[in-house]
C-alpha cells in the first residue's frame, strides 16, 4: 500500500470534525484514522528522533492517563468509543485503556481487542527508524487489513496547532482545514468537558506560578483552592468542571487565537496541498463539498458514498445555535470571535 495520498483534517475541535470522520469512514477506498493524534499524545510520536518498533508500540498501546481519568470520574466525552462497551477487555478503572483503542481502533472495527492483538507482534518487531516511517508502516498495515487503496485521512480534534509538526514529519501530506462559525463553535466548546478544562488548567498554572499547564503535577494541588485542587489528584466531581461559571467570551477568545494562528500556519504551505471546508457549507451542499473533498484526497466520489454521507449529515440541527443566546451574550461572543472571523474572511472563507 502506498501512503502518498495522506491527508490531515485539522481544526479547532467542535467544528463538525467527528461527523466528517464518520463520513470519510464510509468511503471504501479511504483509511479513516479517527482522533489518532488526540489519543497518542506523547511529543516523541511527532518528533524526528528514531524509535524502535517496541518503543513505537509502547506509545500506541500505553493508556492515556487523562482519558482514563475522565472515564473513572464519570465524565467521558462523547468522542470516546471504547468505554461504551464494558464487554471489551480493557477498563479505565483497572487495566487502563490502550491509547489507540480509545477512539482509533473502534472507529475501524467492532473487535478492537482483536485488532490490537494482531498489531502488537508486527509493530513491535519493526526496526529502529525515523518515527515518520513507523507511522507510514502503521498506515500501510491498517490499509492492507481494511482493503483501502492508499488514501489515508487522519482527523483529530484540536489539531490546528500541529500543522507545522505534521508538515515537517509528513512532507507528502495534504491538509484540509475544517472550520465552523466562530460563535457556534465557541458555544459548543463551552458545553464540552475537555474544552472547559483548558481555561481551568491555565488558571491553575498561573496560581502556581508556572508558565504552562504541562508543568502541573499532583504536588501543586496543595497550592490550589478546593474548587481546583481535586483536578490534580485523579479523583474529582465532574460538577467542578461542568458547573463552573466560565464566560462564553473565554471560549470565543480561545477559538479566535487558534484560528488566527492556524490560518497563518496553513498560509505558509504550498497552495496546492491545502484546502478548506466550511462545516456550514458541508451541511448545506453535502454532495458538492464531498465531491470536492474526494478529489482533493485522491479518491472517486462514488454515488453510493455520496448518498450515504449526505444521509448521515442530513438533519444536523447545530447550525446557528449561538443565535439562540440572549442578545448581549451573543454580541460579547461575536466580539471575542472577531479576529478569528476576520482571519477566515481574509482567506475568502
Amino acid at each position: 500500500m502506498r501512503t502518498e495520498k495522506l491527508t490531515f483534517v485539522v481544526g479547532t475541535g467542535r467544528c463538525g470534525s467527528t461527523a466528517l470522520s464518520a463520513v470519510v469512514n464510509l468511503h471504501p477506498d479511504v483509511l479513516s484514522l479517527n482522533e489518532l493524534f488526540a489519543s497518542v499524545t506523547d511529543p516523541a510520536v511527532l518528533a524526528e528522533a528514531p524509535l524502535s518498533g517496541a518503543e513505537f508500540w509502547g506509545y500506541l498501546s500505553r493508556p492515556n492517563p487523562a482519558s482514563d481519568s475522565m472515564i473513572r470520574n464519570g465524565a467521558p466525552p462523547s468522542e470516546f468509543l471504547y468505554n461504551r462497551h464494558p464487554e471489551w477487555r480493557y477498563s479505565a478503572e483497572t487495566t487502563g485503556i490502550p491509547a489507540i483503542s480509545m477512539m482509533v481502533l473502534p472507529h475501524l472495527t467492532d473487535d478492537p481487542d482483536g485488532l490490537l492483538d494482531a498489531l502488537e507482534p508486527e509493530v513491535s518487531s519493526w526496526p529502529t527508524r525515523p518515527v515518520s516511517l513507523q507511522w507510514q508502516a502503521l498506515f500501510a498495515t491498517l490499509g492492507e487489513r481494511f482493503g483501502t487503496t492508499g488514501a489515508v485521512v487522519e482527523r483529530s480534534g484540536l489539531s490546528l496547532g500541529k500543522v507545522a509538526q505534521l508538515r515537517a514529519l509528513f512532507p507528502q501530506a495534504r491538509f484540509v482545514h475544517l472550520h465552523r462559525d466562530g460563535p457556534d463553535c465557541a458555544l459548543s466548546m463551552s458545553r464540552h468537558i475537555a474544552f472547559r478544562m483548558l481555561p481551568m488548567l491555565w488558571e491553575m498554572a498561573q496560581r502556581c506560578g508556572l508558565e504552562s499547564p504541562h508543568q502541573l503535577t499532583p504536588e501543586h494541588a496543595a497550592q490550589l483552592p478546593p474548587d481546583l485542587a481535586p483536578l490534580l489528584t485523579g479523583a474529582y466531581d465532574p460538577a467542578l468542571i461542568l458547573d463552573r461559571p466560565i464566560p462564553l467570551a473565554v471560549f470565543g477568545d480561545m477559538w479566535s487565537r487558534w484560528i488566527v494562528d492556524g490560518v497563518r500556519n496553513l498560509g505558509e504551505l504550498p497552495a496546492d496541498i491545502r484546502t478548506s471546508l466550511s462545516y456550514e457549507h458541508l451541511l448545506t451542499e453535502p454532495r458538492k463539498e464531498l465531491t470536492r473533498l474526494a478529489e482533493f484526497i485522491g479518491v472517486e466520489a462514488h454515488a453510493d458514498w455520496l448518498d450515504s454521507a449526505s444521509a448521515l449529515l442530513d438533519g444536523d440541527g447545530r447550525r446557528g445555535s449561538a443565535l439562540k443566546l440572549p442578545p448581549e451574550e451573543l454580541e460579547a461572543l461575536r466580539v471575542a470571535c472577531a479576529e478569528g472571523t476576520e482571519a477566515l474572511a481574509g482567506r475568502g472563507l
